[in-house]
């Protein structure tokens, strides 16, 4: 009886997507935060990604999309990214320009800030990453 285990197949990180009401307008949002390009559309997904393989973002329409509510719990945030920044204040400053709106809710502003992006899904900005 052999021992031997079958090599295990390659795999490789792709994208995370996210359910929201409207993918262009997320794509639009993301898109600007990261630099991204829109590699893939169509009415319903919107793809993020780079020219080179790298991993990018997926935006999926959901017909009764309901925004979390965090951080009240009633809708549960789902996921989050935490995004790194060199200054808080001004990617802040840059981010609620471009339509991310700031919670009252924030655990520790002077390490992070939580935002919350146009379809509601809060992420985080950061100088510790």
């Amino acid at each position: 009886m052999s021992t031997e285990t079958p090599s295990a197949p390659a795999f490789r990180y792709v994208a995370v997507t996210f359910d929201c009401a409207d993918p262009a307008e997320l794509a639009r949002f993301y898109g600007d935060m990261f630099g991204l390009p829109v590699t893939y559309s169509t009415d319903d997904f919107v793809f993020l990604g780079g020219d080179n393989g790298t991993a990018g973002l997926g935006f999926t329409r959901v017909p009764d999309y309901r925004r979390p509510t965090w951080p009240d719990p009633a809708q549960g945030k789902q996921a989050h990214l935490e995004v790194g920044v060199g200054d808080l204040d001004t990617a802040e400053a840059h981010l609620l320009a471009r339509g991310a709106v700031k919670p009252d809710a924030q655990p520790q502003p002077e390490r992070w800030r939580v935002l919350l992006d146009p379809a509601g899904h809060p992420f985080c900005i950061t100088t510790l990453a």
